[in-house]
C-alpha cells in the first residue's frame, strides 16, 4: 500500500507523526477509512476504535471526539481523547464502567448525573473493547 503523512494531535500533545498506509476511525456518521489519494474532507469524530496501519502492521487505539482532516494528501487526526490499546488501563476502564452503571441504576441521580454517567459508560466500553482487542 502507498503511505501518506499522518499526524495525530491531542490536547495532551503529539501522539503520532509519520507515515501510515491506512487509517480507519469512527465518525459521527459511521466508520471512515482513508488510504493514500483520498479526496480532501473534514469529518467530526465519534467514539470508537481507531485502526492505524504502519508498515503493514495494524495498531489500535480508543479515539473519542474531535475531528479528522484530509487535505492535499496529508491526514490530521485531532481527537479529544486518544489512547493506544497497549496504554489503556483495563482495570481503570472497568472501574469507570462500574461507577457509571451504579449511577445509571440510582433512583436519586439527577438528569445531569445520568447524562454524565451515560457518557462515562460509553467511553469505558470503548476503552475496554480496544484494550481487549475486540
Amino acid at each position: 500500500m502507498t503511505p501518506f503523512p499522518l499526524r495525530i494531535v491531542t490536547p495532551d500533545g503529539l501522539e503520532y507523526d509519520g507515515q501510515a498506509e491506512e487509517i480507519i476511525v469512527r465518525t459521527t456518521s459511521g466508520d471512515l477509512g482513508v488510504l493514500a489519494g483520498h479526496m480532501d474532507c473534514v469529518a467530526p469524530l465519534g467514539m470508537g476504535r481507531a485502526t492505524i496501519v504502519v508498515d503493514g502492521k495494524k495498531r489500535y487505539a480508543a479515539c473519542i471526539g474531535g475531528m479528522l482532516s484530509v487535505l492535499g494528501g496529508k491526514v490530521t487526526l485531532v481527537p479529544t481523547t486518544f489512547e493506544w490499546a497497549e496504554e489503556i488501563d483495563a482495570a481503570r476502564a472497568e472501574n469507570s464502567l462500574q461507577r457509571a452503571q451504579t449511577i445509571l441504576h440510582s433512583k436519586d441521580a439527577s438528569e445531569t448525573d445520568l447524562k454524565l454517567a451515560e457518557a462515562r459508560l460509553r467511553r469505558a466500553l470503548v476503552r475496554r473493547s480496544v484494550a481487549a482487542g475486540k
